[in-house]
């Protein structure tokens, strides 16, 4: 990089690669490093930049690889390190730069360390890299709190010997205690394994939730919905503590030993601009997740006020805005667009969509969602599928539901499966190309029969489907000067349009009205989600101009 070229990681769009679902290539019904490696050519023609890949690691897959075993062996669901190596050598020579996750909130119950804590006992130094307590009440039955896991019930778990230990998330996904040194210690070399052997960056699974208050008190009380007014901070017992910033100012410089511009971004839910912005101050993380834009309802007034104050918050630090529509936690966006009401939701809670559900107003409005997001300052992140325009699984037997978050809500709550469905590629039937056609196994969770008409196989040459509409988008972005990292200047419009221009004479609008919208001037459009008809923008349109 020459001394003057701006950082990769400020403009990129990095395509989030759900390593269960996107490509199987063994034949056992579940992704892997090989299916990765042979889809990187459809990678690089689609237009990103990197790919995020889900963790890979040893784990006994109580929550699909998010409770690691062992940071520093690959999965042998998944592939080898020799073949993770093989792989990120292959992405580089593809222009494609690799970014794994990184889980540091918590282990599997299977890993050496907590194998080593049950082992040893109340009081010894094994379990000081934990969090462990005794309980309350007089014979300790009672949890040493009131704290909940994200996946349903308490959070606390007690063992035969009588102490309780800590798990945010699943029972077998105890939770670190991040004011020990051997666990920063610990953290800062796995980071170094890994960047060592070429890997361009992280996502840091959690990164709001490492360090919990030392007298570990009862929660707040909780809020209610204030009608879309914005969010005040609470100062929350363990999710978004001011000291979790001292950990990854340490991490930065561990980025900072290796050559190439590595980076890391945040998965960090915070109440406020403000206080995600403290996430990628200077000295901190290179970028986060804007979950606010992803949050927000399908309302020109709500997406604007998000994207000013992101915009604003982060540009007071020096750090470019990373929008983000969908992921693998999350309702796709086109069923939830596909709702007349888009309803806006509480970081660190489900969605839950409200109303019958139309696809083709869903499809339209993900259509006019992409063109806003990939026009904006700034970095984005695709989730795997949302290029072929796939809707939520909404409707997955219960049967095959995997997600800890089923059980542990006692099945009132779906959980995740529904967006993680394995990816199509092509032909009429199932596996629609997921697995070799030889395959020994089914997909881990099965695909709808209507998904023929979504493969990238059928996209592809339709110059109306989803993909060819990311595609052209994503060259656009690429080859025009005025997108990516920079700033935006709003243009005069009605109060349900959107419009903003980018230098040099770049033009977005985004139609969120009930009616037809006359474009302004113009001398060209360049890419547009429909069809314009004597300059009129249709309502759920977007269209990107040449000023």
């Amino acid at each position: 990089m020459s001394p003057t070229a701006a950082p990769w990681w400020r403009s990129a769009v990095i395509y989030q690669v759900y390593i269960r679902s996107f490509a199987d290539g063994n034949g056992d019904g579940v992704g892997d490093i090989a299916g990765i490696r042979s889809r990187l050519a459809y990678l690089k023609a689609l237009g990103i930049d990197a790919i995020w890949i889900n963790p890979w690691y040893k784990s006994p897959m109580a929550d699909h690889g998010y409770d690691v075993a062992d940071f520093r062996a690959i999965d042998p669901l998944f592939g080898t390190v020799a073949e993770a190596e093989q792989l990120i050598e292959e992405a580089h020579r593809h222009g494609l730069r690799v970014i794994p996750d990184i889980v540091p909130n918590h282990t599997s119950d299977q890993h050496a360390w907590f194998q080593a804590a049950l082992a040893a006992g109340p009081g010894s130094p094994e379990r000081e890299r934990y969090v462990f307590r005794p309980g309350r009440g007089p014979d300790g039955a009672e949890p040493p709190n009131d704290w909940v896991s994200a996946f349903g019930g308490p959070a606390w778990t007690r063992l035969p010997d009588g102490e309780w230990y800590l798990h945010l998330f699943a029972p077998e996904q105890p939770d670190l205690n991040w004011e020990h040194p051997e666990v920063r210690a610990e953290f800062e070399s796995i980071l170094r394994f890994w960047f060592s052997r070429g890997v361009d960056g992280f996502r840091i699974d959690v990164a709001h939730g490492l360090v919990k208050h030392p007298e570990l008190p009862d929660l707040p009380p909780r809020r209610d919905s204030d009608g879309g007014q914005p969010w005040q901070h609470v100062d929350h017992p363990h999710w978004d503590r001011d000291e979790v910033h001292d950990i990854f100012r340490a991490w930065r410089k561990v980025a900072d030993e290796f050559p190439g511009d590595r980076c890391f971004v945040a998965e960090a839910w915070a109440d406020t601009p403000e206080r995600l912005a403290a996430y990628v101050r200077r000295d901190g993380l290179h970028t986060a997740f804007n979950f606010d834009f992803l949050m927000s309802t399908w309302d020109p007034k709500d997406l604007r006020t998000v994207i000013d104050n992101s915009l604003s918050m982060l540009g007071a630090v020096g750090a470019p805005a990373t929008w983000v529509l969908s992921n693998h936690d999350v309702m796709r966006h086109t069923s939830r667009y596909a709702r007349k009401t888009v309803k806006r939701w509480v970081s660190n809670e489900r969605y839950q969509p409200e109303g019958p559900f139309d696809l083709e107003l869903g499809t339209r409005r993900a259509r006019a969602a992409a063109l806003l997001m990939l026009a904006l300052p700034g970095g984005a992140y695709v989730y795997q599928g949302e290029e072929l325009g796939l809707p939520e699984v909404e409707d997955l037997p219960e049967n095959v539901l995997q997600d800890p978050i089923w059980e542990r809500s006692g099945h009132t709550d779906r959980g995740r499966d529904g967006c993680r469905v394995p990816l199509p590629w092509s032909g009429q039937t199932a596996p629609f190309g997921f697995s070799p056609a030889d395959a020994s196994a089914a997909p881990w969770l099965p695909q709808p029969a209507n998904w023929n008409e979504r493969t990238v196989e059928a996209q592809s040459g339709d110059e109306t489907s989803m993909l060819e509409l990311y595609r052209t988008a994503l060259r656009l972005r690429r080859d025009n000067p005025a997108l990516g990292d920079g700033t935006m200047t709003w243009i005069d419009a009605p109060a349900g349009v959107l419009a903003f221009r980018r230098e040099p004479g770049f033009v977005c609008v985004v139609n969120l009205s009930n009616e037809a919208y006359r474009l302004p001037d113009h001398t060209s459009i360049l890419l547009a989600g429909g069809p314009v008809e004597d300059g009129l923008l249709e309502p759920d349109q977007a269209a990107w101009l040449r000023a």
